[in-house]
């Protein structure tokens, strides 16, 4: 036996006794590595005459092709052989639940919109939408207000340079009251609507922000008083804090849209350094907090949407969503609903499957 019979003899033997991916490795190295064995005898032929060349060239070639085919082998059966180990001992219950899925979250000024929804539509009323994009007879005349209003000044309202066909000025919109007029001049009396929507104002602080959220909610009937008013304001309100202590009282003020007026304040107590609202705000460590501005729709208003005033009666109220999720859920920046800091919204975010309900609770976290 020639001296490369014998060498490929001794490793297609040692290669097919290994037992392991480890062993098969070494000896992969120690017959085809750069200083292994074969690859010695590949570099020899570089000082063999052509002839010796000719003739030892294919002879050395076909046991490193040996080798190398051996070594292919014996890797695919050491690779079958441990696939077979781990199914045999790993196992994969089917009745386990699946790893639950990475999901978004429901931004609060959206949850809290769900709620506001959900409670008024158990009051019986619908939801109205209109143009974040308004002319100044919707947005300021047909509500009552002044040419000389201080809210039509440049400081308060973005406006735009052109106009609309009628040559009304154009600006976005500085609350959810258009909603109202367009919705009396298209659908009439009686009407029950809430009008939830971004508006726009020039402001800007801890409390404040150029563009916020806000719902109105106007009530047009027969024999409107300011008693339903209240009661709605007060259902509302204990639906929506989940309390049933929720006492409000009502100042009078002044609004060109309603006559008569009033701001609404509600109870509230200091809990741990915390806000919360409940509670008679004239008991011993209570105090009053103005919430949100309401009152009587005022007769020039229903003039101005084709109804009639001595038919026609109603109550109209504005709340800032924002401030009622910060208040429900102790936020106290209203800067950081808009910063889109992904680390602030898992902490107050809402899961998409926990829809609000006045069953389950209007306010079920995640």
């Amino acid at each position: 036996m020639t001296d490369l019979e014998t060498l490929k003899a001794d490793a297609l033997a040692r290669i097919d006794a290994a037992p392991d991916a480890a062993t098969l490795e070494g000896l992969r190295v120690e017959f085809l590595g750069k200083q292994g064995s074969i690859s010695g005898l590949m570099k020899t032929l570089g000082a063999m005459s052509p002839e010796e060349r000719q003739t030892e060239a294919p002879k050395i070639q076909g046991l490193r092709t040996d080798v190398a085919d051996a070594l292919a082998a014996k890797k695919d059966v050491l690779d079958a052989a441990e696939l077979d180990a781990r199914l045999a001992t790993e196992t994969l219950d089917l009745t386990l639940p699946a790893p639950e899925a990475p999901k978004g979250s429901v931004h609060p000024v959206s949850q809290v919109m769900d709620e506001l929804a959900e409670i008024f539509a158990d009051l019986g009323f619908s939801v109205a939408t209109g143009p974040e994009i308004e002319d100044d007879w919707h947005n300021f005349t047909a509500l009552n207000m002044a040419e000389t209003h201080p809210a039509r000044a440049m400081h308060d309202t973005f406006y735009f340079p052109d106009v609309d066909s009628e040559g009304r000025r154009m600006l976005l919109r500085t609350h959810t009251s258009p909603v109202q007029i367009r919705s009396m001049v298209e659908q009439g009396a009686p009407l029950r609507i809430i009008a939830p929507g971004r508006v726009y104002r020039s402001d800007s602080d801890a409390t404040h922000t150029p563009m916020f959220h806000q719902i109105e909610g106007l009530v047009v009937d027969k024999g409107i008083h300011l008693g339903h008013l209240k009661w709605t304001l007060e259902t509302f309100l204990k639906a929506f804090f989940e309390r049933e202590d929720i006492v409000l009282r009502l100042r009078p003020s002044y609004f060109p849209f309603t006559e008569p007026s009033v701001e609404v304040d509600v109870g509230w107590q200091d809990v741990d350094g915390r806000r919360v609202l409940g509670g008679d705000g004239d008991a011993p460590g209570h105090g009053w907090m103005e919430l949100l501005g309401s009152g009587v729709i005022n007769r020039r208003v229903i003039e101005f949407a084709g109804l009639d005033p001595d038919v026609w009666q109603g109550f109209a109220f504005g709340v800032g969503v924002d401030r009622l999720a910060m208040l429900k859920y102790g936020m106290d920046d209203l800067r950081a609903f808009f910063d889109g800091d992904g680390r602030w919204l898992s902490h107050y975010g809402f899961s998409p499957f926990d829809q609000p309900t006045l069953s389950a609770g209007v306010g079920a976290r995640a």
